[in-house]
């Protein structure tokens, strides 16, 4: 549904602060990213079969959250979606991949914000660094059998931390494997 033909349902900026902008479109509220032009999510297996997960509190929550690998895309400037995929894994994990596999784009939160995540499959893992997160993120990598996963997560559920569900369909992109057209070396 556009809003074009009157001028009180066109979007109107109700806040702008230094990430976020609240629109008011008609009777719709949302939020749009200013310093960011999408996120990513990074499925990444070992070679001893584990997914890796990670955990950081998030302030919006109040709670310690577990979740794939993922981050912001063009925060640094022009950044492909691949080369942001890249640098999070890096930067929150501490390893790298050879082979990537662009997965699926879709909508983080249709109703709330325009935000737009890109999933991404990484093969070929090799810990290069320490991981743990850059600036005043802190962040603890998790390694966990595939055949665990589920039993893992229900366990950090009862313990209190958050589970994002993201992390689910990540392990159905992973179980339903495309043919590696789109693999990129690197």
């Amino acid at each position: 549904m556009k809003h074009a033909d009157n001028p009180e349902e066109r979007p109107q900026t109700l806040f702008r602060g230094k990430f976020l902008e609240l629109v008011k479109e008609g009777r719709w509220e949302y939020v749009r990213r200013v310093n960011a032009n999408g996120a990513v999510m990074v499925i990444a297996v070992t070679e001893e079969g584990e997914l890796l997960l990670v955990e950081e509190y998030r302030f919006p929550l109040h709670a310690r959250t577990i979740g794939l690998p993922a981050g912001l895309s063009g925060d640094g400037g022009e950044e492909s979606s691949l080369e942001s995929a890249r640098r999070e894994l890096e930067e929150e994990t501490g390893y790298s991949a050879s082979f990537w596999t662009y997965l699926f784009t879709g909508p983080s939160s249709p109703g709330l914000t325009t935000e737009m995540v890109s999933f991404y499959l990484a093969d070929g893992l090799r810990q290069v660094a320490e991981g743990g997160g850059v600036d005043n993120e802190d962040i603890t990598v998790h390694r966990i059998p595939l055949s665990l996963v589920h039993d893992w997560l229900m366990d950090q559920t009862g313990q209190g931390k958050v589970v994002d569900p993201k992390i689910f369909m990540g392990l159905y992109f992973l179980f339903h494997r495309f043919d590696g057209s789109d693999r990129e070396e690197g």
